[in-house]
């Protein structure tokens, strides 16, 4: 099992929340420190961390082996620093109860606008 910190389309109730639904095991409340980006006009985020940045909430998922390649193929994760990936899945830390876990992160923001605030679901609204 796994620990995925989910900020986007895969928090639960977004669009792409089935894709990790059927794995899921435990979802609760969480925050990390970056910065969101607007990465496709609205259709979806990617957070670059930042520990300056602001508290970007999102969800803690423990999902099961099989959930978590289901979430590196939506996310277009190859492994470790492979030359295809848009995003990459890397360690990462809660602010408030430093549990640790996973992220899916781009590692620069690729020229895209930022999201102002630090909730995908707010923005979008």
């Amino acid at each position: 099992m796994r620990k995925i910190f989910v900020y986007g389309t895969l928090l639960t109730g977004e669009s792409n929340h089935t894709v990790a639904a059927p794995y899921l095991l435990q979802a609760e409340p969480g925050r990390v420190r970056g910065r969101l980006y607007d990465a496709a006009q609205g259709r979806y985020p990617a957070l670059v961390l930042d520990p300056g940045g602001e508290w970007i909430e999102g969800e803690w998922f423990l999902v099961t082996p099989e959930g978590v390649a289901r979430m590196d193929e939506l996310e277009e994760f190859f492994g470790p620093d492979h030359p295809d990936n848009l995003y990459e899945r890397v360690a990462v830390c809660d602010a408030d109860t430093g549990q640790e876990g996973e992220v899916y992160v781009w590692r620069d923001h690729r020229s895209c606008p930022p999201i102002r605030g630090r909730s995908w679901r707010t923005y979008r609204r």
